[in-house]
């Protein structure tokens, strides 16, 4: 008998909600594979042909000892005018088809392996890159904004870039609307993450369980 294809959850949410902290509990905790979209990215901009491309579209200022550096392309692509939302469309032309064919490469080396119930993507832009049909399931993962800042704080950011950043994504009650469960992240990740497994759980999306799990109101 064959084995019915691993599905396939991602998280979405507003910056700093802590989707990388769940991915990884799921990973702990159910043996969930994570696939990271930032990761992801992050790999297609070493690629010698993506290289030059941008390099061809925002000029060799972008570039940082030989490859290309992220916070020169940050400063051209994120924010709402509409230079920047023309630099950003530009920028995903060249940077998503890469990205796409990546992670579904690397959500059949999973599937192939058989080691998983579940194949975690987390994607902050998923929604806006187009990629909804590559996945079966979408959580997001909610925390008010005050908490996102003091996260992001940590990570050296300031108010102003944040929004910046969020300018550039749907307005989280859109990506919300989009969503098939939300998840209340503003506690522990060990509250949200049970939260999320029960509710997987429920659905069918991971086999069921004995034990007894926090019920999740959708």
């Amino acid at each position: 008998m064959s084995r019915t294809p691993i599905p396939i959850l991602a998280l979405i949410g507003g910056i700093g909600c802590g989707k990388s902290a769940i991915a990884a509990w799921l990973a702990e905790h159910v043996g969930a594979c994570v696939v990271d979209a930032d990761a992801v990215g992050h790999a297609a901009l070493l690629r010698e042909d993506v290289r030059s491309q941008l390099v061809e579209a925002f000029g060799p200022q972008v570039l940082k000892g030989g490859q290309i550096d992220r916070s020169a392309i940050a400063e051209k692509v994120f924010g709402s005018g509409p230079a920047r939302q023309a630099a950003r469309r530009l920028l995903e032309s060249i940077v998503h088809p890469v990205m796409r064919l990546d992670f579904e490469a690397a959500f059949d080396r999973a599937r192939a392996s058989s080691e998983s119930d579940l194949i975690v993507f987390d994607a902050a832009v998923l929604l806006e890159s187009g990629w909804k049909d590559a996945v079966d399931v979408i959580a997001f993962i909610d925390v008010p904004f005050e908490e996102r800042l003091r996260r992001v704080a940590r990570r050296g950011w300031t108010e102003q870039q944040l929004r910046q950043r969020e300018a550039s994504q749907w307005p989280l009650e859109r990506k919300r609307a989009a969503a098939d469960v939300t998840i209340d992240n503003s506690g522990s990740i060990e509250t949200a993450g049970r939260q999320l497994e029960a509710w997987l759980r429920e659905q069918g999306f991971l086999p069921a369980s004995r034990a007894a799990s926090p019920q999740l109101t959708n």
